[in-house]
């Protein structure tokens, strides 16, 4: 898969079969429209190109910006857009002068000169240009005039993927795992720099990856103890192990932490990029009476997840 982030250097497609969106998740709702695009590309010989936005839009015409979360960081989409076989992904800044160009320029400026579409597949409801002024009808009208097919994805599906989206961002939050999964055909995942931590699980017997997460738009689970699998830059191998997220109320309860404990690893791993696969959520956090509770829950938990993994 080829992607692009200058739109004033695109290359010439060859039959173009275009779809626009954010495609947060790349989960079984959108798999329709994948699947739908591919199709039409292999029935004409031509390209899948997806165009996607990067910020968020909400981000720069929404006045309540706060609090957005997105399943999928933009590395994220694009590795998962590459699993499916999707040839080109174009990643257009999104500014307010792009969001306020008038919806004409939009259709002739952007969308025919820069990709020369042979097919244009889309939501009924897409809107697009100032105002969001511009819709399908538009399209619709313009397509006799620069000779694009235009193509609708049905009300159905694209409520499907709305309503998914809602589903998984809160199954998330909330500790189910199971649908989140189940709704995104994958296992959750997000990755965390490895930073210092206070040691206090190495003192316990369970040494933790402390992570940070630098992507703030990036959802993470709710607190918890979960069974997981996680892997490192450059490997394919999938480690065991489990994480806890929170605020550790049995040691210190001041600040929320996201650690993992990995199965039969040792190795420094300090200022690398770790990968959590959320497999299954084990249980919540609690505070125990003292130590000795506490490592005797953990010694559960980790029977729990390699019951699991």
């Amino acid at each position: 898969m080829k992607v692009h982030r200058d739109i004033d250097n695109l290359p010439v497609f060859r039959n173009a079969v275009v779809t626009i969106g954010t495609f947060d998740g790349v989960h079984m709702g959108h798999r329709q429209i994948l699947d739908k695009l591919k199709e039409e590309a292999a029935a004409i010989n031509g390209e899948t190109v997806i165009i996607t936005f990067h910020p968020h839009p909400r981000k720069v015409i929404s006045s309540t910006i706060l609090g957005i979360r997105l399943i999928n960081t933009l590395d994220e989409k694009l590795q998962l857009l590459e699993q499916h076989g999707i040839g080109h992904v174009v990643i257009v800044p999104f500014t307010e002068a792009f969001a306020n160009q008038p919806a004409e320029d939009y259709v002739q400026h952007f969308l025919v000169n820069k990709f020369k579409p042979h097919t244009i597949i889309i939501g009924y409801d897409h809107r697009f240009g100032r105002d969001r002024l511009g819709d399908y009808k538009l399209l619709e009208k313009k397509a006799a005039v620069y000779h694009y097919r235009l193509k609708e994805i049905p009300k159905h599906i694209l409520d499907n993927i709305s309503i998914s989206s809602t589903n998984i961002r809160e199954a998330i939050l909330h500790n189910d795992t199971e649908t989140a999964n189940l709704l995104l055909g994958y296992e959750f995942f997000f990755s965390g720099i490895v930073v210092h931590g206070d040691k206090i699980g190495r003192t316990l017997g369970y040494p933790t990856a402390n992570l940070k997460v630098q992507d703030e738009e990036k959802i993470t689970p709710g607190n918890g103890i979960y069974a997981v699998y996680a892997s490192l830059p450059g490997s394919n191998q999938r480690l065991k192990g489990m994480m806890s997220i929170g605020f550790r109320p049995t040691v210190d309860g001041k600040r929320r932490v996201i650690e993992v404990n990995l199965f039969d690893f040792s190795e420094e791993i300090y200022d690398q990029a770790l990968t959590v696969y959320v497999k299954k959520y084990l249980r919540e956090e609690v505070k125990f009476e003292g130590l000795e509770a506490l490592i005797k829950q953990i010694g559960q938990d980790k029977i729990d997840s390699l019951a699991v993994l």
